[in-house]
C-alpha cells in the first residue's frame, strides 16, 4: 500500500459563483464538499488509479467528524488520529467568468504532545506495510517545525521511499533529512534557494539533500532533476479551470509510477497529465478521467543537459 500523511487535514468547500466581485454579495451556483488536505487529495487520486492507499494525520471536532464520514465510502483506508482541536476548513471560490479560483485556508487545530506521540506510534506501524509514503502540506500548530525531517528519517530507516511536499522552514529542514523526492512549486523553490530561474533553483534544491526534485511550474508543467537525468514535461496546451489540487494529483502520479517501477519520463508524463486533468475537475482530489487518457498521450517530455 501507499501511505499519505496529512498532519493538517481539512474539510474542503468549493463555491462556484458567476463572477467574483469584491465588496458585493454573491449567489453561489454550486457547492462541493470534500475531505481534504494535500495528502488526502493525493490518496483519493491514487485510489482512482487502482492503488491501495492509507491516509493518516489528525482529525478532530465536528469538522473532523464530517471529514471522516466523507472518507468512509471512498476506497482509501482511514488511519487518522483523533485530536481535541477541530479540523480546519478551506474554501475555494471558483469564478465562472474568469476561470480563476480564490482560496481561503483556516489555520487548523493545536496538536498536543500526547496526540503527536500517538501519531508517531501509528506512523511506525503503518510504515511496516508501506511501499512508499507521501508527507504533504502544512504543519498544524503545536507540531514542531522539524516534524517532517523526523518523519523522513523514520521512513528512510524503515526502507520506505518518501516524498516530501511542503513549504517554508518545514521544507528547509525536511530536505536536509534526505527524502527520496521533493515536489515544490516555483514560489516554494524560490523561497528555499533564493533563485527564480527554475532549473538553477531545482538543482540547488537537490544539492540541499533530496535524492530527486520535481518542481511544479504551473501551466508550464514539471521540471525534474534526478540522479538519472534532467527532464521537463509540459501539457499540450494551457487550460482554464480550477487548479486547486493539481499539484496533489501530480504527487499521486509520481508516487504511483514510482511503486510501479516506471522510468522518469513516464513518471513525469503521468504526473503532468493528472495535474492538467485535475484542472478540468470540480474539486481537489478528483480528475477528469477521459481528459487524463487523452493528455497522457500528448504530454511532451524532453531531456535537458545535465551540466550543473
Amino acid at each position: 500500500m501507499i501511505l499519505t500523511v496529512t498532519l493538517n487535514t481539512a474539510l474542503d468547500l468549493t463555491y462556484t459563483v458567476p463572477a467574483l466581485v469584491p465588496h458585493t454579495t454573491h449567489r453561489v451556483t454550486d457547492v462541493v464538499e470534500r475531505p481534504g488536505g494535500k495528502g488526502v487529495n493525493v490518496a483519493r487520486v491514487l485510489a482512482a488509479l487502482g492503488h491501495e492507499t492509507v491516509v493518516t494525520g489528525f482529525a478532530g471536532g465536528p469538522t473532523g467528524e464530517v471529514l471522516r464520514d466523507l472518507l468512509a465510502p471512498l476506497p482509501v483506508r482511514d488511519a487518522l488520529v483523533p485530536s481535541a482541536g477541530a479540523t480546519r476548513r478551506t474554501v475555494a471560490v471558483a469564478d465562472s467568468a474568469s476561470g480563476d479560483t480564490t482560496q481561503l485556508n483556516e489555520p487548523g487545530p493545536v496538536i498536543t504532545p500526547a496526540e503527536w506521540a500517538a501519531f508517531l506510534s501509528g506512523y511506525a506501524e503503518l510504515l511496516d506495510g508501506a511501499r512508499a509514503v507521501a508527507l504533504c502540506g502544512s504543519l498544524p500548530r503545536g507540531v514542531h517545525v522539524g516534524a517532517y525531517a523526523e518523519l523522513v528519517r523514520r521512513a528512510r530507516a524503515a526502507g520506505v521511499p518518501v516524498l516530501l511536499d511542503t513549504s517554508g522552514e518545514p521544507l528547509r529542514r525536511g530536505i536536509a533529512a534526505r527524502p527520496d523526492l521533493v515536489k515544490p512549486n516555483a514560489d516554494e523553490l524560490a523561497a528555499l534557494t533564493g533563485a527564480r530561474e527554475p532549473l538553477r533553483a531545482t538543482r540547488d534544491a537537490r544539492r540541499r539533500g533530496a535524492h530527486a526534485v520535481v518542481a511544479s511550474l504551473g501551466a508550464d508543467g514539471l521540471l525534474a532533476v534526478t540522479p538519472d537525468g534532467t527532464w521537463q514535461a509540459a501539457p499540450p496546451a494551457r487550460v482554464a479551470g480550477n487548479p486547486t489540487g493539481a499539484g496533489d494529483s501530480a504527487v499521486a502520479g509520481l508516487l504511483s509510477a514510482l511503486v510501479e517501477g516506471a522510468p522518469w519520463p513516464e513518471r513525469l508524463a503521468r504526473a503532468t497529465a493528472l495535474a492538467t486533468a485535475t484542472v478540468h475537475a470540480r474539486a481537489a482530489g478528483e480528475f477528469d478521467a477521459d481528459r487524463y487518457g487523452e493528455l497522457l498521450e500528448r504530454v511532451s517530455v524532453r531531456e535537458l543537459a545535465t551540466a550543473a
